[in-house]
């Protein structure tokens, strides 16, 4: 039996049960099988194979939830799965919200989900691309003193929903990466260095471009100076951005919003940002990690517009917080596992590249900063869009990079700090 009938006919088992109660129900089952493999000095560390199934059902008994799970998918445990989630229904309170998706949803066709190359590649051959990353480091600068480790790892997923309102949808993927870390050490003075890189087709992964800028970054902040408090112009590398860009996500939440813990909650439809800033959360991104046809309650993926030419444009809804706010599922439920129920969450959030690259956006900065690590986002208040960051990078002058710094406190608010954007560089990641 294959992967979808075996989900299938479990989601099936669910259903009927429900029926007979009389209750809405939805089952969500999820197989995950994962690689993971460490190298230290060339020498495999760690070797693990995991792989998971599991049922998620969830009871919606006029109007109170009740949720349970298993990872036993017996005709037994399914029985008692359904019973459990049913009894926990009686206790909860009634919400008028709560609600399961229409049956209606047109999945689109992506064939870039699956790429067999990750089972054809053998585990040797990953393990040797695991070593690459460490010796093309290792090669790149005397001064890398040690590579903490070198790893490669990959997942292939199935998931499957189906609940008593007809929906039913069955998807599968998976995708690879490689990482590093390191440390690069010279008078004294010693640097952490980090890259990594995820790719959803196995032949997209590059080893050398994961050791060199893992190293590079490590050898550039060694000997960092100290600066003077200044107003000056800065450029962030795009990771350093993805940081911020996570902030924003919380914002464009309308659990957060219906909450009153967003800042944007009442900036529909106003500038928040500058002009040449735009921001989308894309479902169906070719070739992106959190791509899939569907989201964790089974609701098409799509593209969203959160930011436009700088103008908020709305926000990002499940199932539960659109038939709250009078409107419809953006299909942005997201659910990690079968043992979760959904909640809101973005898929690929991306902010589109500009037209200039990254050395022309530096040529015009006569005196400036270039930040390429932050410390502390996590403390950044999501309701005021207050933040205190530590930071390090390199100073800019005369359109170069010049001196790395460290100990630097960068300061602001959020609102100020994106209409604040003079340029956007092409350096999409």
């Amino acid at each position: 039996m294959d992967m979808e009938s075996l989900l299938k006919r479990v989601a099936e088992k669910v259903m009927n049960i429900s029926y007979d109660k009389g209750v809405d129900a939805e089952a969500f089952l999820l197989h995950d099988r994962e690689l993971s493999i460490e190298v230290i000095n060339g020498q495999v560390e760690t070797l693990k194979q995991a792989e998971e199934i599991g049922l998620g059902v969830r009871i919606i008994n006029q109007g109170k939830l009740g949720f349970a799970y298993t990872s036993d998918l017996s005709d037994e445990a399914v029985l008692s799965v359904v019973n459990d989630a049913y009894n926990i229904s009686k206790y909860t309170t009634s919400d008028e919200n709560n609600r399961l998706p229409e049956g209606n949803n047109q999945y689109p066709v992506m064939d870039f989900l699956y790429d067999n190359t990750f089972n054809q590649t053998s585990i040797e051959e990953k393990i040797d691309m695991a070593r690459q990353v460490e010796q093309i480091a290792k090669n790149y600068d005397s001064r890398i003193s040690v590579v903490e480790r070198s790893g490669y790892e990959d997942t292939e997923f199935s998931s499957l929903i189906m609940n008593t309102n007809g929906l039913y949808a069955y998807a599968k993927g998976n995708f690879g990466g490689t990482y590093i870390f390191l440390v690069a050490e010279e008078n004294g003075d010693a640097q952490n260095g980090f890259s990594m890189m995820i790719k959803r087709k196995y032949q997209d992964l590059n080893p050398k471009m994961v050791g060199i800028e893992a190293a590079s970054n490590a050898v550039r902040s060694l000997n960092a100076k100290t600066i003077s408090s200044a107003k000056l112009p800065c450029i962030m590398e795009p990771y350093i951005m993805t940081r911020f860009m996570g902030l924003i996500a919380q914002m464009v939440d309308a659990e957060a919003v219906q909450k009153g813990k967003s800042l944007f909650a009442d900036k529909k439809g106003e500038r928040v940002a500058s002009p040449v800033f735009n921001l989308t959360d894309d479902g169906l991104c070719e070739n992106g990690i959190a791509s899939f046809p569907f989201d964790g309650e089974g609701v098409s993926c799509r593209r969203n517009v959160v930011i436009q030419d700088g103008i908020l444009q709305g926000f990002l809804y499940d199932t539960y917080t659109a038939h709250k706010a009078g409107t419809t599922s953006t299909g942005n439920a997201a659910r990690g596992s079968f043992r979760s129920l959904p909640s809101v969450g973005t898929t690929n959030f991306i902010l589109a590249p500009g037209k200039e690259t990254p050395n022309e956006l530096l040529s015009d900065i006569k005196k400036g900063f270039y930040i390429t690590e932050v410390m502390g986002m996590h403390t950044a208040n999501p309701i005021s869009g207050d933040f205190s960051v530590g930071a390090a990078g390199i100073m800019i002058e005369n359109g170069k990079l010049t001196y790395p710094v460290r100990g630097v406190t960068i300061a602001g608010n959020l609102i100020d700090f994106l209409q604040d954007i003079e340029a956007v560089a092409n350096d999409l990641r």
